[in-house]
C-alpha cells in the first residue's frame, strides 16, 4: 500500500470527549452508562493486576471460561445483572475483596 498520499491525523480523544460532554444529550447518555463501565473496568483491572486469564479466574470460581466471559460481557452490554455472590466470587478469585459504596 502506498502511503505517500496520506498524512497521519492525531486524534486527541480527551479533547473530543471534553467537547462532546458540552452537549446535554451526550452527557446524559455518558452519565447513564458510567456506572456500568466503571464496574466493568474494576473487574478487568482486578483480573489484570492479578495476572489472570478468564480461564484461570473461572477455575478459581469453580465455573467455566465462557461463564466468566459472559459475566464480563453482561456488564459491558447491560444484558444482565450479576448477583452479589457472583461478583464476590470473581473478586476473591482475583485476590480482591468486593466492597460496594453508595456515593
Amino acid at each position: 500500500m502506498n502511503t505517500e498520499h496520506f498524512k497521519p491525523i492525531r486524534l486527541d480523544t480527551q479533547a473530543e470527549l471534553t467537547r462532546a460532554m458540552q452537549q446535554p444529550a451526550f452527557k446524559a447518555a455518558w452519565d447513564e452508562l458510567e456506572e456500568s463501565y466503571s464496574a466493568l473496568n474494576e473487574l478487568l483491572r482486578a483480573r489484570k493486576q492479578a495476572g489472570l486469564t478468564q480461564e484461570e479466574v473461572a477455575a478459581r470460581m469453580g465455573t467455566t471460561k465462557s461463564a466468566v466471559s459472559r459475566l464480563e460481557a453482561s456488564i459491558r452490554n447491560e444484558k444482565g445483572s450479576p448477583s452479589f455472590a457472583t461478583l464476590r466470587k470473581y473478586a476473591h478469585a482475583c485476590g480482591k475483596q468486593l466492597i460496594i459504596k453508595l456515593i
